[in-house]
Parts: C-alpha cells; sequence; structure tokens
C-alpha cells in the first residue's frame, strides 16, 4: 500500500461524501480508491468511515485523523515546491472556477503573465456565475462578485468593482432616455435582469445622489444567469444594465453603450476569492490568489473598508 495514495483517497472521500466522487476526482476507479481505504483502515487498525448504500460518514476516530492528514498532504505539497533547482516554483493541477466576464475580459488575457511565472502550475478553469460546492466538486477555489452567502468558506477580498448603469443607442432611440432611476419602474422602461446564484432572481441596486437614495429593482422582459449575456442583452437593445466599469469601458469608447444617471452613485461590488475552510493552503494556491489581487489592484482597486471576510 501507498500511504500516500492511501490518505489522499481517504480524503478525498471524506470530502465528496462518495467512493465514486472521489474516484472521478482522483481518476482512478471505485474499486482501487475502496481497496486504498481499506488498506489503511486495516493499518491503523481503526474504522474511519461508516458506509451506508447511500452515503459515506466519517467516523470520530475518521475526523481527527483527516485534519491531520489533510494539513500532511498540504504540507508535503509544500516541501515539494520548496525545494531548490527545478521544484523551486509551485507546480501541480490547480481546479478553479471564475464569473464569465472576468474571465474574458481580465483573467485569462492576463494568463500569459502568471505562466511565465509558474510554468509549473496547469489550470483547470471553470467559468460560470453558478455556486460551486468547492469540496464535492474538489475545486481549490473560486473568484465572485458581492457578498458572499456561505459563511464557512475562508476569503480574501482582492477587489472592488465600480458600477455605473447604462443602455443601447437603440434602446433609447426606441424608449427615451430615463431621467430618473425611478423611471425604470413605473413606465415603459426595462432592464436587464440578473439571476444571481444564490438567490436565483433579480436583486435591487440601491442608487443615490446628493438629495436621497432609492432601491431599483426595475422591470425586465429578458434575465438571465450568465455575465456574458447579460451584457449581450443589453447591446441587443433588451433593457437597461448595471455594469462594472471594466465591462462597459470597451463598449463605452466603441458607442456601444450610453451612460445614464452620471449624478447617481452605486455601492462598489466587492470581489473575493474564496477556498475551502479546514484546508492548508498550498503554494500553488497562494500564488493564484496573490496574483488576482494584483491584478484586480490594476482593474478594480479596493476602496471600500474591509479587506477582507467570508
Amino acid at each position: 500500500m501507498d500511504r500516500f495514495d492511501a490518505m489522499q483517497a481517504f480524503a478525498r472521500v471524506v470530502e465528496a461524501g462518495s467512493f465514486t466522487k472521489a474516484a472521478e476526482t482522483l481518476h482512478m476507479s471505485k474499486t482501487s480508491v475502496t481497496q486504498l481505504v481499506q488498506q489503511l483502515e486495516a493499518r491503523l487498525r481503526v474504522k474511519l468511515l461508516n458506509r451506508t448504500t447511500r452515503k459515506v460518514n466519517v467516523t470520530a476516530d475518521g475526523a481527527v485523523y483527516y485534519e491531520r492528514v489533510v494539513r500532511l498532504l498540504a504540507d508535503l505539497d509544500d516541501a515539494e515546491t520548496s525545494l531548490s533547482g527545478a521544484s523551486a516554483v509551485p507546480r501541480g493541477r490547480l481546479r478553479v472556477d471564475v464569473p464569465s466576464p472576468l474571465a474574458s475580459m481580465i483573467l485569462v488575457p492576463a494568463l500569459p503573465d502568471f505562466h511565465a511565472r509558474y510554468p509549473d502550475i496547469q489550470i483547470d478553469m471553470g467559468v460560470s456565475d453558478r455556486i460551486v460546492d468547492l469540496i464535492d466538486e474538489n475545486v481549490d477555489c473560486v473568484v465572485r462578485g458581492g457578498e458572499l452567502s456561505d459563511q464557512s468558506l475562508m476569503a480574501r477580498r482582492v477587489g472592488d468593482l465600480q458600477l455605473g448603469v447604462f443602455a443601447a443607442p437603440s434602446y433609447l432611440e426606441r424608449m427615451g432616455k430615463p431621467l430618473h432611476p425611478r423611471e425604470l419602474e413605473d413606465s415603459d422602461h426595462r432592464i436587464v435582469g440578473f439571476l444571481w446564484a444564490r438567490t436565483g432572481r433579480a436583486l435591487p441596486y440601491a442608487m443615490r445622489n446628493a438629495s436621497e437614495s432609492v432601491q431599483i429593482r426595475g422591470r425586465y422582459v429578458l434575465a438571465v444567469d450568465d455575465g456574458n449575456a447579460y451584457i449581450a442583452a443589453g447591446l441587443a437593445g433588451m433593457g437597461v444594465l448595471w455594469l462594472p466599469d471594466y465591462m462597459s469601458r470597451p463598449h463605452l469608447a466603441r458607442g456601444e453603450l450610453v451612460p445614464l444617471f452620471e449624478d447617481w452613485r452605486l455601492d462598489p461590488m466587492p470581489i473575493y476569492v474564496a477556498f475551502p475552510p479546514n484546508r492548508h493552503i498550498s503554494r500553488k494556491v497562494r500564488v493564484f490568489i496573490d496574483w488576482v489581487a494584483e491584478l484586480m489592484a490594476q482593474h478594480a482597486p479596493i476602496t471600500a473598508p474591509g479587506g477582507s471576510g467570508v
């Protein structure tokens, strides 16, 4: 029995709650994973997992052992990457998930710089706005906008997105230019709705100027749950958009969007990198988070109080 493989298999079964899912993420057969865990239990002479036909639960002894195994595996990873010579840089497979516009407009174009620094890190990047189960899906970290609703996650605040309100010229020619945000709720004007993954519905936007503050939800004929589809709908004239500066800037330059309510302000949207709790953060994850923070400092520096949170 390879003790490293056995410990890794045990940790993945605990995190995935299933031998089948653990086998998939380890690219092994379910039989191999099962045998490794059984051999580990035989060596330790301790029952680590309670198995039923539907679920796998960790025992009390297994929970204690799991905490130590996770730290040990992370320490081994750090030890390997801290060696001199060819192994001096972080290496290994890094699984991340990021919002689609942030990926296409900021992160992916900058990846050549990241790989020039860390050529031995292989990135598997999921591009979505959905809620990702970091443990079940074996994802190392996610980049997300807005306050985090999952209080169990650890997170680092890496930026603040400045927001504005915009519409396509074709929309304004058809509907006229709204002069007050409330017109988006009590007239024929329409917004493009964005369905947030954590709620499945559109959320109101807080807007204020020198004399008043309003909460605008707006009415829509189309709502989407993907950032690229959201901006495409706005460019097609389907309604008014709320956009971060980095998304609106190129379209403003080309005359594809027109700013609205320029004397009104919106609170910036925080950007977080979140990662699973109870894990020692490996060097490859740490350098990725630092790189994202460095990148966001150029495009969306932190302006609101509080540099990190959960």
